[in-house]
């Protein structure tokens, strides 16, 4: 089966790692599937080609590039033969319809949304348009995959295509998320942190919707109220040069605060992390927390999207944008006995494998798109009821 995946970037963002980590874990062999970036290469264009996977870009730079896109686009589809085209959040979602809609073969095709919707409002004007224009576009699409059940319900809720909807959260690689002692201490020495500290974690891209402004009042209150607790943050644009971070961190207290930036060993660097610290006002499934937990560290985390049910009883809830909250919460973990923490994050690690292990997430993948094979016809209309 041939696919084609469409997505707005290639970029350090959750829906391109989780796009990765499928392909990477046999969802398509190589030679069978190409992904279509609207943008450019970004930091997975060449580990995507190491796949085997062939990596395509738009280099789109306005919304109305996409017109003049649009051809070369009908040559790409139309050359490669996908059976199956899949889209990546809301842009290319809407640039797989209509690439499927342009292809001179009827492939089946598919979204993928990884968003919540709390407010239309909370989306640029730009993106709010799309997602209305969605709406009306889902009567078309042949399934809808949705990384989080409130995703999924929000958006039907909206008006989105009630009938084709299927949950299939992220997964993830257990074998290669694991614990590592060695690697945890030379991380540890790297950044000058001692044993007896206890490190919190801040791994997100510079976005409002991360919220690190809640999150630097909690770890400014925590650093005063524990001398013993240092804090790391890594994320692109996450550094002191940034304007709306400087200044958030007092004088006294600097020394205490790491602020990295945009790492490509980010997973390694988590093994140095005592405690995960997840602040978003808005999330559907947060790769991060998963990927922590695989870790064997425990976390806070806001009560957003599938926060809670990927957690279960594995670590601290707390309501979003409550920075009190969240400094209390990573007060909880940090005043653990160390071993007492390391068995909590066991059991996390314990619950990610038994529930969201990589081999199982993309053996749903590959069921769901061969019985779209066997529902669309050749021509382009659903054999099924669901078309």
């Amino acid at each position: 089966m041939r696919q084609l995946h469409v997505i707005s970037g290639l970029g350090a963002g959750g829906a391109e790692r989780a796009l990765f980590n499928l392909l990477a874990g046999g969802l398509a062999a190589p030679g069978e599937a190409m992904v279509l970036s609207l943008l450019d290469r970004g930091c997975y264009g060449d580990r995507l080609e190491a796949l085997g996977i062939e990596v395509r870009t738009l280099d789109l730079k306005s919304p109305g590039g996409l017109a003049v896109a649009l051809p070369r686009t009908r040559r790409l589809v139309d050359a490669f033969r996908p059976d199956l085209i899949q889209g990546w959040l809301y842009h290319g979602n809407l640039a797989a319809t209509l690439a499927a809609r342009v292809a001179r073969r009827h492939p089946a095709l598919v979204w993928n949304v990884r968003n919540c919707l709390y407010s239309l409002s909370d989306w640029k004007l730009l993106t709010q348009q799309i997602i209305r224009i969605s709406r009306a576009l889902s009567a078309n699409v042949d399934a809808v995959i949705y990384n989080s059940e409130l995703a999924r319900q929000q958006h039907e809720a909206f008006g989105f295509r009630t009938d084709v909807g299927h949950l299939i959260p992220n997964g993830f690689d257990v074998d290669a998320l694991r614990p590592d002692a060695a690697v945890r201490l030379a991380e540890r020495l790297a950044l000058d942190v001692s044993g007896e500290t206890v490190l919190i974690g801040h791994v997100a891209r510079f976005h409002p919707v991360k919220d690190h402004a809640s999150f630097l009042r909690a770890a400014v209150r925590v650093a005063e109220a524990r001398p013993r607790i240092e804090f790391l943050l890594a994320g692109m644009d996450v550094s002191v040069d940034n304007p709306a971070l400087a200044g958030r961190v007092p004088p006294r207290l600097s020394d205490r605060f790491h602020f990295l930036g945009l790492r490509n060993d980010i997973h390694r660097l988590m093994q140095a992390l005592d405690v995960l610290c997840q602040s978003s006002w808005s999330e559907a499934f947060p790769n991060v927390l998963g990927e922590a937990m695989a870790l064997g560290i425990p976390c806070v985390a806001t009560a957003v999207g599938d926060s809670r049910s990927i957690l279960g009883d594995c670590g601290v809830l707390v309501p979003p944008r409550d920075s009190d909250a969240l400094a209390r919460g990573m007060i909880r973990l940090a005043d653990m006995a160390p071993t007492e923490r390391r068995r909590l994050g066991m059991r996390a690690r314990s619950r990610v494998t038994e529930r969201f292990a990589l081999p199982a997430i993309v053996a749903r993948y590959a069921r769901l798109y061969q019985r779209l094979m066997a529902q669309v016809s050749p021509f382009g209309r659903s054999t099924s009821d669901n078309g």
